[in-house]
């Protein structure tokens, strides 16, 4: 017993040594997988460059010249996709002050309640992106599910337009049509009447 007892005295600092060098190296393996997931993570490309967003009909490109701050929104909207946490940083912020300049500059001819109701969408995304990234550890997957909300907003908008545009086109024909017939209801009267006028002289 007391023999053994001495190999065990004889062996202890030679166990601690090997014990506390598995411990440092399994924390430095933890290390090394967390830095290698934030190099990942910072490099990583969010949103797709692929994104299709509709374009705006020539109709609604006419008139949207009015609306000046329409064109910067949407450069800088579509221009998140393919970016960095670091770049989506500096976007997101540059997109909220976009979005609200934005929402204070809506032409009048453009102010329907559709219209309005999509840009303010278009608003709470954009602050909700925002969030996202500067709340600390971000999430990929949450961050990807906000671009892609962001994106369908911004395109929601856009097909909005078109369709204001659209109908606008259609009002304004059917006034245009009602207008020529109106005419040639007046130049058939008028013709009756010259037609009557000549009878009622000729005898």
């Amino acid at each position: 017993m007391h023999h053994n007892a001495q190999l065990i005295m004889k062996f202890l600092p030679l166990l601690i040594i090997l014990s506390t060098l598995l411990l440092v190296s399994c924390e430095n393996t933890s290390e090394d997988n967390v830095s290698n997931q934030d190099v990942k993570t910072t490099s990583s490309l969010f949103g797709s460059k692929k994104t299709v967003f509709t374009s705006l009909s020539e109709n609604a490109k006419m008139y949207m010249m009015q609306w000046g701050a329409f064109e910067d929104f949407e450069k800088e909207a579509k221009n998140l996709n393919g970016s960095t946490i670091e770049s989506l940083k500096e976007k997101s912020e540059r997109l909220v002050l976009q979005v609200d300049s934005l929402s204070k500059r809506i032409p009048d001819t453009l102010k329907t309640e559709a219209i309005t109701s999509r840009v303010m969408v278009v608003k709470t995304r954009a602050s909700i992106l925002k969030q996202e990234l500067f709340m600390g550890q971000v999430d990929s997957a949450r961050l990807q599910t906000q671009i892609a909300e962001m994106n369908t907003a911004t395109n929601n908008l856009i097909i909005q337009i078109n369709e204001k545009f659209q109908k606008d086109n259609i009002d304004f024909q059917r006034k245009d049509d009602e207008k020529k017939e109106l005419e040639k209801q007046k130049q058939f009267l008028d013709s009756v009447y010259q037609s009557e006028l000549k009878d009622n002289l000729s005898n």
